[in-house]
């Protein structure tokens, strides 16, 4: 099992935005929408997947629903980068960035803020859950939270 520093990071910056949340903890890996769906008896949809992506000279951290794929050439419209310039971040990226590991990646306590868009798709849930450093917690949120912890932007996101 991970070490609690990423979850231990989200609970500072959790803490630290006056939103202080429950962090729910798994005997089993969640790592996926539908693991963490399946655990949380909730849709996949109401997953908040933290994807971070390189775009242009950068990286970005997209949160996604669970639901669906995310097009590249939307978030790249968005950045004003060329649509082959936004790719998906290889782990050694993603860890550097967000001080966690593929799979339990946050949408918080990264060494420093990135610039993120969350999914409108989340808006359609109440609650939503997102990961909490490791692959072995999440904690609920609303998309609308999502967008105040991560100074964020509502966008659509999914492939089709």
């Amino acid at each position: 099992m991970e070490t609690t520093t990423g979850r231990e990071a989200v609970r500072e910056a959790l803490a630290a935005a006056g939103a202080p949340r429950e962090i729910r903890t798994f005997t089993t890996a969640v790592p996926s929408a539908a693991a963490a769906a399946e655990q949380l008896g909730c849709p996949v949809g109401a997953i908040a997947n933290s994807l971070v992506f390189t775009a242009g000279d950068g990286v970005v951290l997209v949160l996604a629903s669970g639901a669906h794929r995310v097009d590249p050439g939307r978030v790249a419209a968005h950045l004003g980068v060329a649509k082959r310039r936004v790719k998906r971040a290889d782990p050694e990226t993603v860890l550097r960035a967000t001080g966690q590991r593929v799979g339990g990646v946050a949408p918080v306590g990264h060494p420093a803020p990135l610039p993120c868009v969350v999914d409108v798709a989340l808006t359609a849930f109440p609650t939503v859950w997102a990961g909490a450093g490791d692959e072995y917690a999440m904690f609920p949120t609303t998309a609308a939270e999502l967008v105040g912890l991560t100074g964020g932007t509502l966008l659509e996101v999914a492939a089709g």
